[in-house]
């Protein structure tokens, strides 16, 4: 049996852009993806502390070093520029491969750079 547990998290991280008219989406810094290790593609839960949504995507990578973190299409109804939110990501594992598992979690800085 497999389970599914949280893999990797941006903590915290501030809107800088909503795009509505695009195909849909969050575009993320590369930086971020890759501290997250997350990649190009994933779907990713993202959870807005400002005014409690919760909304599933993927991902399209951004410019390295932007702080760029845009939600795109019908998710740019859902989130304010400047809002606060959590991007999470989820995994299948074994429970035994899970108890075990230490996820990725990093806590951007006021400008989205990875700390």
């Amino acid at each position: 049996m497999l389970i599914e547990v949280m893999k990797s998290k941006i903590h915290r991280v501030k809107v800088t852009q909503a795009e509505l008219h695009y195909v849909g989406s969050i575009t993320i810094d590369e930086d971020l993806l890759d501290a997250s290790e997350i990649i190009e593609g994933q779907k990713v839960q993202i959870v807005n502390i400002n005014n409690g949504e919760r909304l599933d995507t993927y991902v399209i990578k951004g410019k390295r070093g932007s702080g760029e973190v845009c939600l795109n299409g019908p998710a740019a109804r859902k989130v304010q520029v400047g809002d606060v939110i959590i991007i999470i990501t989820y995994a299948y594992m074994e429970p035994g491969e899970a108890k075990n598992f230490e996820p990725t979690v990093i806590f951007p800085d006021q400008q989205n750079r990875p700390v």
